[in-house]
């Protein structure tokens, strides 16, 4: 077999195996999983903390509308190279959980313009413990006693992370944990009605309601004309920003980024046992933080360091015990 025989196979495997992660075709491989997934939280944590940045000059609206416009372009090219369709095969499914996390990550984007990356992380990685919650009361399965202490021991870490600063902030302390939640609902909704759907499908599913709703938010911002307000309100209340020169770079390097971070994440599930894989994930709450301080010289106190520490402890046991389960 020829040199180019062997990687037009092993081109097509690897394209076989990136459709359907709900089904993957290669063998286990922990180590390689656990390296995509440390290497998709490390580009997530890195690119995340521009968020901030891109606040300073355009809306929350405007940022969700142009990833659409700049990510849409990419999946569809993916999906012509044969690495699965974007057509849904239950198109209100698909909508429904779209829906619930665009939303929680408008939340969690929303955050940022408030808050370090490392108190937005905290309350948007309590989802693990949000969808044990919603398996016991929504769908009625049995939980042990090992993962109701995890959500104790999640829900303390969430008090700690937010201390004495975290009355300063206002009502914008909730929309971190409100992403968290609204993001475990679209992981139960994942796993309750999207079964069968491509990675392709999912993720055009989010850019798609992202932008729906930034352009739903602008109208409303253009017919209302609110008052911009200061500091990260702005973000919030800002209608659209013409031209946007300085966001160029990050809403670029936010894209792309997106878009290889879930393909990494992607490729761990693929290669490696959920239970497995989910622990590696708790590394953003290293990255983020680290990347944040690094870049940004945002700070990250002890206590604050203490209760990541005690939200990634409880993640890691509801992972570890749901597949002992």
């Amino acid at each position: 077999m020829t040199q180019r025989a062997v990687m037009l196979r092993r081109y097509g495997e690897w394209r076989n195996q990136w459709k359907d992660p709900m089904t993957p075709t290669a063998s286990h491989r922990p180590t390689a999983a656990a390296l995509n997934m440390v290497g998709a939280m490390a580009v997530i944590g890195a690119i995340d903390i521009y968020v901030a940045v891109i606040a300073q000059t355009i809306s929350l609206w405007q940022f969700l509308i142009m990833r659409l416009v700049l990510a849409a372009p990419l999946v569809l090219a993916l999906s012509a190279m044969g690495f699965g369709t974007v057509r849904p095969r239950r198109i209100g499914a698909v909508a429904f959980r779209s829906t619930l996390i665009a939303t929680g990550m408008f939340c969690y984007f929303g955050a940022l313009a408030f808050m370090p990356i490392a108190m937005a992380l905290a309350g948007l990685f309590t989802s693990p413990i949000f969808v044990l919650l919603l398996t016991a009361f929504v769908l009625r399965q049995r939980i042990g006693a090992w993962r109701i202490i995890a959500v104790a021991v999640g829900f303390l870490g969430i008090l700690v992370v937010l201390g004495p600063s975290g009355g300063s902030l206002g009502w914008v302390i909730v929309l971190p944990v409100l992403g968290g939640m609204l993001y475990a609902s679209g992981v139960v909704a994942t796993r309750a009605l999207c079964e069968g759907e491509s990675t392709l499908t999912l993720l055009l599913g989010i850019f798609v309601a992202q932008g729906a709703l930034g352009t739903v938010a602008l109208v409303t911002i253009t017919a209302l004309q609110p008052e911009v307000g200061a500091g990260g309100m702005a973000f919030l209340t800002r209608g659209w920003v013409w031209p946007m020169d300085e966001a160029w770079p990050y809403l670029l390097l936010q894209v792309f980024g997106s878009v290889l971070g879930v393909s990494l994440l992607n490729r761990a599930y693929q290669l490696g046992e959920a239970s497995h894989v989910a622990v590696f994930e708790y590394s953003v709450m290293i990255f983020g933080p680290f990347f944040g301080w690094w870049l940004l010289g945002q700070p990250v106190t002890w206590m604050q360091g203490l209760g990541i520490a005690l939200i990634a402890s409880a993640g890691i046991i509801i992972a570890i015990r749901s597949a002992q389960a």
